[in-house]
């Protein structure tokens, strides 16, 4: 059976006057793989594989994408739902073959088979039209019956330019919460930002593959990932006290989604945040709360988090405050708040400094990615410090010194921005 256990890290103390409790809930998964969850057997679950096919695909890309999706049908367990969905300016699935009478079929050898025979004769043509791709796996997944879990890759190399603007926006609303989907590019054609929206929205990972080769073992990986999940959905549910205002709900481990906006109302003190599928893992999120002063001594409960599986609540972590006048109490600094804090702004750092980058505006991208490099080197972000010397010169890491580089590639910039979100662990 699938256990949770949750654990808080705060400074409970505040001086007179403080409004704001900032905590980092832990939460930990154990016997969540799948088939070891609570009634989630093996094989409850759905795979669709989504790859670009239009014409800017021809060549090398599109045989490597061809070859990634047959490897990935190979990981694919049997008794999975399984479909292919080829992409252009249109959406077309390609496996089950159209004429099929049903839209997704089981996992077994000769669909197996089957299915890269249907791979194999995809050809690139047309444009790129990602709304329909969004949408077509999203009908495709309708088709099936309710409790199972739904993830799709999706693979692209260019920029969605083949439908009216704002239909891309669209069709994510439309599909947000029906199905997990992590998205990725291959070369330097194709936008982050753009990609990026698909996987957050869709609760998925976004990442570069910079050259074809590599697509293989990416695909390899997502869906033995995507396997190991044995927990189709949870939730984490927030409750906050009367006269409280939630600020902020984010998750900050393994990598960074606002998922403030995504509230579903349990009641008027209670709501719920989408987490997606899980396996045997641990994520980290930080909860800010502000809640009235209140005289020096009292105590407070300001929240109540808890992860919820199977309409069941399945752990609980609890933020308390304390009011003190006592300065060597309320001086204390939370290590893991201080490190998230720290990691969310490396984020926004990077993002915002490449933008100003590619916008022309030098000035401001040397101080956003200097201010990027003393967080990098604050947080023990070894990963991002090494991305961003790809990117720039760093004089001095401690003080955010930098100097942009006149030698980066847009596969630099790209591998950077990609991986701005992903954080590294607070110390011990």
């Amino acid at each position: 059976m699938a256990t949770f256990s949750a654990e808080v890290f705060s400074n409970e103390y505040l001086p007179e006057g403080a409004t704001d409790v900032h905590a980092i809930v832990q939460v930990r998964a154990t016997g969540a793989g799948a088939g070891a969850a609570g009634g989630v057997p093996v094989g409850e679950a759905a795979e669709i594989i989504i790859f670009d096919n239009s014409g800017s695909m021809t060549g090398r890309n599109l045989e490597a994408a061809k070859h990634a999706a047959s490897v990935a049908v190979d990981q694919i367990v049997d008794g999975t739902y399984f479909a292919i969905i080829a992409g252009s300016h249109v959406a077309e699935r390609v496996f089950p073959y159209p004429n099929a009478p049903v839209a997704m079929v089981r996992m077994e050898p000769r669909a197996r088979d089957e299915a890269k025979r249907a791979i194999s004769r995809v050809q690139a043509s047309g444009g790129t039209a990602m709304s329909s791709w969004l949408m077509l796996a999203n009908q495709t997944f309708a088709t099936l019956p309710p409790g199972i879990r739904k993830h799709a890759i999706l693979l692209t190399d260019g920029k969605n330019e083949s439908e009216p603007e704002g239909n891309l926006q669209r069709a994510i609303r439309a599909v947000q919460g029906s199905f997990q989907c992590d998205a990725r590019g291959v070369g330097d054609r194709w936008v982050v930002s753009e990609v990026r929206e698909i996987a957050t929205a869709m609760l998925g990972s976004v990442g570069l593959i910079a050259d074809p080769s590599g697509i293989a073992a990416d695909f390899e990986q997502l869906i033995r990932s995507s396997m190991a999940r044995g927990i189709a959905d949870a939730a984490l549910r927030v409750w906050t006290p009367q006269g409280a205002q939630l600020l902020f709900v984010r998750q900050v481990a393994p990598t960074i989604e606002d998922l403030t906006n995504r509230r579903t109302v349990v009641n008027p003190l209670t709501g719920d945040y989408p987490t997606g599928a899980w396996g045997d893992e641990e994520r980290e999120y930080h909860v800010a709360i502000r809640v009235p002063s209140r005289p020096l001594g009292s105590e407070q409960l300001v929240a109540r988090v808890q992860i919820v599986a199977g309409g069941q609540a399945q752990t609980s972590g609890l933020v308390k405050a304390m009011w003190s006048n006592d300065p060597s109490l309320t001086a204390r600094i939370s290590p893991a708040v201080a490190h998230y804090t720290g990691q969310t702004e490396l984020a926004t750092a990077i993002q915002e400094g490449l933008a100003a980058k590619a916008a022309g505006d030098e000035r401001t991208a040397t101080i956003k990615l200097g201010r990027a490099a003393q967080l990098a080197q604050e947080t023990g972000n070894d990963e991002a410090t090494a991305r961003l010397r790809r990117v720039v010169e760093i004089d001095d890491a401690e003080r955010g010194t930098v100097r942009l580089r006149t030698d980066t590639s847009r596969l630099d910039e790209m591998a950077l921005d990609t991986a701005s979100t992903k954080t590294t662990r607070v110390r011990k």
